[in-house]
């Protein structure tokens, strides 16, 4: 909307009725820049309002939306499919990056209005409504401009399983791992994920049954990208039960969490289809030796009787999968499938990734990353405390934690966060490196 001279005139310096109708008509228009200021397409950056996003995240996408620009450019000259189908990419952060800096424009534009002396009583209501509206609406657009930014995981759609496995600490990390699982499973049950425990083996102990090893498959879809913030070494610092002298022990517990893929492949994308030849995940079944065993366990007229149990090795990578929670053959043989495909997936995509690590470190000089066997975590129980190493977000409510309650989703989200911006971080240096090369 266009101001006249005539208009323009009546809301700075009338103060009649007509004045009190135009501003109402058209406040909302001319409080943003449209006064032909010409304001720095950066000025926002340097607002409080942008502590939602990194620098990294803000440097990345500078580099895109002006690849984009250099691209469009390009196409009003002359069409090229792949120049078209880059530009198509790119589109999506260009726009919105240009809403983030029109937003942080407005909210500098309306302080330096709320600042002015001059400005009156009732400009000045209207500028603080229109200054609240501008707030409000920049965590959305900053959230959109990171998704927008960040690599999806292959994997982040799909259902997942997640391997629990006591580490140093003897007994005592039995016990936290049978906690841990609890805590998994009231986690997924609390937020409709539908946990089913695949397996779950244990061993006995002098007064509680130490866990061995459990696996839960996680069936709701997008569980992995859920649930993959906890693949690492948990570490538990409590005094034990059995401890006369009340001295704390150190004890760890690993956790894995891979991908779950569905028994039908039809409608799953080719790239990730364990059946087709063509796909990074596929598995020759040739390459897989099936054994039968008799189940083994605590008793009963079915254990040891028949031969359920089953074990499969893919022999290439020595990945060994054995199951016999169930009572037929055929159900722990399509446990064990389901199992070993995950693994493999998991196994094959962290490969890939450390090739991409080794790549930046040979560009960057270095780039940091946590692997599955560092230690993500610490529950002290002592202090009541939960530290998750990475974030460094600490909450002291371990108890609400371990019950799977808001306390555990806080600290996940924390890790989904740094996880984001590690990945663009090293992105933005890449590219950065790339650009001083060339």
């Amino acid at each position: 909307m266009e101001l006249s001279p005539i208009a323009f005139r009546i809301l700075v310096f009338d103060y009649s009725p007509t004045r009190s109708m135009l501003v109402k008509s058209i406040c909302r228009s001319i409080l943003r820049p449209r006064f032909g200021l010409k304001l720095s397409p950066l000025r926002g950056v340097h607002n409080a309002s942008d502590s939602a996003l990194s620098p990294a995240l803000l440097t990345r996408a500078r580099l895109l939306a002006a690849e984009h620009t250099k691209l469009a450019e390009r196409l009003g000259e002359s069409f090229d499919a792949k120049t078209a189908k880059r530009a198509g990419e790119l589109a999506p952060v260009a726009n919105i990056l240009k809403e983030w800096v029109n937003a942080n424009d407005s909210i500098v534009e309306l302080n330096s209005l709320l600042t002015d002396p001059n400005t009156d009583s009732e400009l000045r209501s209207l500028a603080t409504e229109d200054l609240e509206s501008s707030r409000d609406a920049l965590p959305s657009i900053s959230d959109r401009l990171k998704k927008a930014l960040i690599p999806r995981h292959p994997f982040a759609d799909l259902p997942c399983l997640l391997e629990i496995r006591p580490g140093a600490g003897g007994d005592e990390a039995g016990l936290f791992a049978f906690e841990m699982l609890r805590m998994y499973v009231a986690f997924c049950s609390q937020r409709g994920l539908r946990p089913t425990i695949l397996k779950q083996d244990t061993e006995v102990g002098p007064s509680e049954d130490r866990l061995s090893e459990a696996v839960i498959e996680i069936e709701a879809n997008g569980a992995y990208d859920i649930l993959r913030t906890e693949s690492g070494v948990h570490r538990v610092q409590r005094v034990p039960a059995t401890e006369t002298k009340g001295r704390t022990h150190t004890s760890a517990v690993s956790v894995m969490v891979l991908p779950s893929f569905p028994e039908d492949t039809s409608e799953m994308d080719n790239a990730l289809n364990f059946e087709d030849p063509s796909s990074d995940y596929y598995i020759d079944p040739q390459e897989v030796r099936v054994e039968k065993m008799r189940a083994g366990g605590a008793g009963g007229q079915h254990v040891n009787k028949t031969e359920s149990a089953i074990r499969l090795t893919h022999i290439p990578s020595n990945t060994v999968v054995s199951m016999q929670d169930e009572r037929s053959q055929q159900a722990n043989r399509r446990k064990a499938w389901q199992v070993l495909r995950a693994k493999l997936a998991e196994a094959r995509q962290e490969a890939r990734e450390q090739e991409l690590m080794q790549l930046r470190r040979g560009i960057l000089g270095g780039v940091a990353k946590m692997g599955r066997g560092d230690k993500i975590r610490t529950y002290n129980f002592g202090q009541s405390r939960c530290t998750d190493h990475r974030t460094g977000i600490t909450i002291h409510n371990l108890d609400g934690i371990l019950d799977g309650g808001d306390g555990l989703e806080t600290v996940m989200d924390s890790v989904r966060t740094w996880m984001a911006d590690s990945e663009v971080e090293a992105m933005v240096a890449e590219d950065m490196a790339k650009a001083k090369s060339k």
